[in-house]
């Protein structure tokens, strides 16, 4: 029997003195699984490119990466609620694997097409729409109430890291072997998270009373138990909406460089990496500050938000040569931007109950997820029609403002006055624990 001490997990539940092992031996495995996710992605973005040269068809791959996981994630939260967690995230992970798999030779045969790149891309968000929840859910269970925020921090910055590094090696790899060698790659890192999921004991809470229920009656049990907590829902409606109103730059950053600073691809790679590495800045300063006395993460996504717009705006009364200030503003802004996930996501964790994270957090994701596709038909719109650099100070008053109205509602605050919640730690009558070994 694994030998356990007095340290509990934020669910309250005890850990055995291996804790840090356990999710070592998981993250580890969704390390190499991320970075295999990013390069096959980017062979198929560049893929798209290369063989068609248009927007149409890029703008379509990026709804089939997002929307699918948007709409999905709150019934990948009724899963997670209803099913052993770890059975979950493996048969999300290992199915993506085997689509990655049958597609590289498919391709290796010479039979590729925009249609069958696009079932990959779908069945990709599909697989993150029911494994995502599970995962998130799992975590509270698996680490200590002053580490829940560093962990939720350590997905965003495997992501950062992976964001930076793993396009270039797709694109090695795509140009040397060719593409169905990055697609076979991307197997074998699903093979690596499945198997750093296997190797780990994840105990998983089962709401009972979820068997009973229809599947829409599952997800307003699960809106019930995150509106239960006014300051959390105004929290994500704030979020949700700087999201869409952010949401638009990531694909005007190189026009910016372009028509704004008339930079060329070296100058707007330039831009990409410095907000990647801003994004690792913030996310090692997320993870080293750790929630702080008081774990006031309310306050600090309000300042974010803050600096983010400040950030945004100036960006757009930069003059045509002042290149590098964009430059630096970008990197500061994107150390912000690394602020909002981790707290919010930590937030819900310990607000809700353990046995209905899992529908509460599909709910959340769900509505940051469809953020992005939204906020990009819109942004897109205005910046045509007002320039790019007056789009940057628009969408950046709208951050600043968000920012300095987020904080204001008492509910709010009282999410950093609030102890942890200790009900994550009871047991209750709809819900028991399985160990899934």
């Amino acid at each position: 029997m694994t030998e356990t001490t007095a340290l509990t997990s934020a669910a309250g539940r005890p850990l055995p003195k291996r804790w840090l092992a356990i999710i070592a031996t998981i993250w580890g495995g969704q390390a190499v699984s991320m970075i295999t996710s990013y390069a096959a992605g980017y062979a198929v973005v560049w893929y798209i490119t290369e063989t068609t040269g248009s927007a149409l068809m890029l703008a379509a791959a990026a709804i089939c990466a997002y929307l699918p996981q948007g709409l999905l994630s709150p019934f990948g939260g009724v899963i997670a609620d209803k099913h052993n967690r770890k059975t979950v995230m493996i048969v999300a992970d290992l199915g993506i694997g085997v689509v990655s798999l049958g597609l590289g030779f498919a391709i290796l045969f010479g039979q590729v097409s925009f249609a069958l790149l696009m079932i990959l891309v779908i069945v990709r968000s599909i697989g993150q729409a029911f494994h995502g929840p599970a995962m998130l859910a799992s975590m509270p269970l698996l680490v200590p109430e002053k580490h829940l925020l560093r962990i939720n921090t350590l997905d965003q910055l495997l992501m950062s890291v992976a964001s930076i590094g793993a396009p270039a090696f797709g694109i090695f790899l795509y140009t040397t072997l060719g593409f169905h060698s990055v697609l076979f790659l991307d197997f074998f890192g699903a093979i690596a998270a499945v198997a750093g999921l296997a190797l780990a004991k994840i105990p998983t809470v089962v709401d009972k009373t979820a068997f009973e229920q229809h599947v829409f009656a599952n997800l307003r049990d699960g809106w019930k138990a995150l509106s239960a907590n006014r300051g959390l829902v105004i929290l994500i409606a704030g979020i949700t909406i700087g999201m869409v109103t952010f949401a638009p730059l990531g694909a005007i950053f190189p026009l910016m460089t372009f028509d704004h600073f008339s930079g060329d691809g070296y100058m707007a790679s330039i831009v990409e990496a410095a907000f990647g590495v801003g994004m690792i800045a913030g996310s090692v300063l997320l993870m080293t500050w750790g929630g702080g006395k008081g774990q006031k993460m309310a306050r600090l996504i309000a300042i974010a938000a803050v600096v983010v717009g400040a950030t945004t705006a100036a960006c757009g009364f930069l003059s045509p040569d002042m290149f590098v200030g964009f430059v630096v503003l970008c990197s500061i802004m994107a150390i912000a931007c690394s602020w909002f996930n981790g707290p919010l996501i930590t937030l819900v964790q310990r607000l809700v109950p353990e046995e209905k994270t899992g529908r509460a957090l599909g709910l959340t994701t769900a509505a940051m997820g469809l953020a992005s596709p939204i906020g990009i038909a819109l942004g897109g719109m205005l910046a045509e029609a007002v320039g790019v650099a007056a789009f940057f100070v628009i969408d950046g008053l709208i951050c600043l403002v968000l920012g300095l109205v987020l904080y204001l509602p008492k509910s709010v605050r009282a999410l950093d006055h609030a102890p942890a919640e200790t009900a994550q730690g009871s047991e209750s009558p709809s819900g028991h624990e399985e160990s899934s070994k």
